[in-house]
This record gives structure tokens, C-alpha cells and sequence, in this order.
């Protein structure tokens, strides 16, 4: 298949699927350090770090859509917080050509993939930042993150759409 540089395909062929990211920007940061400088001394054992990931998208055009990957996670427990943060990193992305049942599982398994690992240096910067070891978030598997949702808005007898 030929490339065509954005103009329409030759008769006969078929356009080809694409998914591409038109922009990547931080939403809304937040870091805090309540217990500084004495969350800073060194600690008898490894705190608890807890993590939630959220994946949230909104159709803004026939082809565009915003995704939100949601971050946020604490170290340590109140009242001896050690730190907690915040990161809404999003992006617009322009689906071309992928067939409307496929559009839902790209917007909110690929999008926040490839959104990821942007998140995830902005979370270990800050951290760092903050006085602390860099905090390294594991990879996320947004495919199963993607069956967990359907599977809770199944069951609650909700529709599901991107």
C-alpha cells in the first residue's frame, strides 16, 4: 500500500486505521508534603504507598477525543503522611478510520498507554522534587483496567460508550 500523505486513498484501498496524539498536557498537578522537614529524616521501615488509577475520555469532534489518565497516590499514613500527590495528564487524540465498535477500546486502553510513561516521569519528578526517593509507578494494564470498568457498568445495568 502506497503512502498518500493525508490525501485520499487511491480507488480500491482501503484507508488506513490511525490513532495520533495531537496534544499531551498536564490538567492539574498537585503535591504535598504536609509533615516537611520531619517527613524528610530517614524512616525505620518502607511506608505504605498507595495508587489509584483513573481513565476518563470526552468525544470533542467526530474524530478527536480528550483522554484523562488520573493519577493519584500517598506514602505513609495521617497523621505521619509522608507525601501524597495528584497528576491529571491528558492528551487529544484523532482516531481515522477504526470501526465504530473499536473505537471505545482504543480511546480508553491505547490513549492512556500511550500517555503513561509522560505520567508516570511527571509523578517520579515530583516526588524527587519533593525531597524523596523518585517514585517509579509500575506499568498499568489498561486492557484489563478497560474489562474491570465494563464489567462494574454491566452490572450496575449502565450503557457503555466511549
Amino acid at each position: 500500500m502506497a503512502t498518500t500523505n493525508g490525501t485520499t486513498p487511491p480507488a480500491g484501498e482501503e484507508a488506513m486505521p490511525s490513532l495520533n496524539a495531537l496534544a499531551q498536557y498536564i490538567k492539574d498537578l498537585s503535591f504535598e508534603n504536609p509533615n516537611a522537614p520531619r517527613s524528610l529524616q530517614p524512616q525505620n521501615q518502607a511506608p505504605n504507598i498507595g495508587i489509584s488509577v483513573n481513565v476518563n475520555a470526552k468525544q470533542l469532534s467526530d474524530t478527536d477525543f480528550e483522554v484523562d489518565l488520573t493519577l493519584e497516590g500517598k506514602a505513609g499514613e495521617a497523621p505521619n503522611l509522608l507525601f501524597s500527590f495528584e497528576l491529571v495528564y491528558s492528551g487529544v487524540f484523532r482516531l481515522q478510520n477504526i470501526p465504530e465498535e473499536n473505537r471505545h477500546p482504543v480511546v480508553m486502553i491505547e490513549c492512556p498507554r500511550l500517555l503513561f510513561p509522560f505520567a508516570r516521569q511527571i509523578v517520579a519528578d515530583a516526588v524527587r522534587n519533593g525531597g524523596f526517593p523518585p517514585l517509579f509507578i509500575d506499568p498499568i494494564d489498561f486492557a484489563a483496567l478497560f474489562r474491570q470498568r465494563i464489567s462494574e457498568m454491566q452490572g450496575q445495568g449502565a450503557p457503555v460508550s466511549a
